[in-house]
């Protein structure tokens, strides 16, 4: 027997498990009509602003997200304990528009600049954190609608886990004394 052929099974079963399919980062999904928010079950075509998928690994299809702020719920949840691979988030810098965040304009969110506490609701109506490919077009965005910008580590989590206050504006009524 070759002195050396454990040695060179060794070696491919090492080379075969590197590029296991169920750890491999996968690209982005094409935003279609069967996606369905993880948390709301709603399809999140119909909510605007940008959303967010996340890749875990065993799984085929995304988790969706029916705004940015849910899918970063999801990551920074304490939790959590899947896998995640990747989440990927619309850069609203190549969307068409606010309700048009875009079908294949995805970036990894990891890469992505992020304004917060600006004056931007989500899909969901919660306060966004709005994602963008580059600093100019965060900057841009800024102008419009205030807030500032923050990478993906410098979010705590506390800015996404945290209660929101959905305060809502009471009509004014006649006084009853008129």
């Amino acid at each position: 027997m070759n002195p050396f052929l454990p040695l060179a099974i060794s070696l491919a079963l090492l080379a075969g498990c590197k590029d296991d399919p169920a750890t491999a980062i996968p690209d982005a999904v094409t935003l279609n009509a069967d996606a369905a928010g993880h948390y709301c079950q709603m399809n999140i075509l119909e909510h605007d602003g940008p959303k967010a998928q996340v890749h875990l690994a065993g799984y085929l299809e995304p988790l969706w997200f029916s705004q940015v702020r849910d899918g970063l719920v999801y990551l920074k949840s304490p939790e959590q304990t899947a896998e995640i691979l990747v989440l990927y988030v619309n850069d609203m810098g190549a969307a068409k528009s606010w309700s048009e965040p875009g079908e294949n304009n995805w970036i990894n969110a990891k890469d992505a600049l992020y304004v917060v506490n600006s004056d931007a609701k989500g899909g969901m109506g919660a306060p966004e954190l709005v994602p963008f490919g580059t600093r100019d077009t965060a900057q841009e965005f800024i102008t419009q609608h205030g807030g500032s910008i923050m990478t993906l580590d410098q979010i705590p989590a506390e800015m996404v886990l945290a209660p929101i206050d959905f305060t809502l504006t009471q009509p004014e009524l006649p006084d009853d004394n008129s």
